[in-house]
C-alpha cells in the first residue's frame, strides 16, 4: 500500500482511482454531480451515519440534498492511503446550517472530522463507499436542546481516566476536538 498526504495537492496521488476521488471531493460543487458516474460504479453502495443507498443515482440525490440543506459545504481531503483495489481517506467536512436555529449568526462553521473506506471496481470506479464519523459527538451534541443530553450520556459512559491515573492524566473530549478544529 502507498501512503500519500493529499493536503497540498489532492490531484497528485500516484494511484488514479484515489486521485480521481480526492479531486472530486476537494472541489465538489452542485455542478460536479454530473461527474459522479465517472467516479462511482453504476451500482455503487454508499453509507454514512445517516444513509445507506445503492446506485449512482441515489448517491447523486444524497449530494444534491447536502447542497440544498447546507450552506457552503466543502471537503478537505487530508490523507489518502491505498492501492488500485481499496483506499482510506481522512477528511474535514466544513459547512454551515441554513437554519438559524441550528447555526446562529456569527457562529463558526461546523466541522466534521471523518474517514472514508472505498473499494474500487475492476474499472477503477468506486464500488463501496463507507463514511465513518462520530454523529453523536460531531452532530447531535451540537443541536440545541439535544446537546446537553448527548454530553450527559457521554459523561455517564466514559471511564474515569484522570482519577485512575492521578492528576497528570488528561481526557480528550468534545471541547478538545473544538480546540483542535480552531487551530487548523
Amino acid at each position: 500500500m502507498q501512503a500519500f498526504n493529499v493536503r497540498p495537492a489532492p490531484t497528485e496521488h500516484p494511484v488514479a482511482p484515489i486521485r480521481r476521488l480526492a479531486q472530486l471531493f476537494a472541489a465538489l460543487s452542485p455542478e460536479d454531480l454530473v461527474r459522479l458516474p465517472e467516479v462511482y460504479a453504476e451500482h455503487a453502495e454508499f453509507s454514512d451515519p445517516f444513509n445507506h443507498v445503492h446506485g449512482v443515482a441515489a448517491i447523486e440525490i444524497l449530494f444534491r440534498h447536502m447542497f440544498e440543506r447546507l450552506e457552503n459545504p466543502r471537503f478537505e481531503v487530508l490523507h489518502a492511503l491505498g492501492d488500485q483495489h481499496e483506499a482510506m481517506l481522512t477528511w474535514d467536512f466544513r459547512f454551515r446550517f441554513r437554519s438559524a436555529w441550528l447555526q446562529p449568526a456569527g457562529s463558526p462553521d461546523q466541522c466534521i472530522h471523518g474517514a472514508t473506506f472505498v473499494a474500487f471496481a475492476a474499472d477503477g470506479r468506486v464500488q463501496i463507499h463507507r463514511d465513518y464519523w462520530d454523529a453523536a459527538d460531531q452532530f447531535y451534541a451540537k443541536v440545541p436542546g439535544l446537546g446537553w443530553l448527548m454530553r450527559a450520556l457521554k459523561r455517564a459512559a466514559a471511564a474515569d481516566i484522570p482519577a485512575a491515573l492521578g492528576s497528570g492524566a488528561h481526557r480528550h473530549g468534545a471541547d478538545d476536538s473544538a480546540k483542535r478544529a480552531q487551530t487548523r
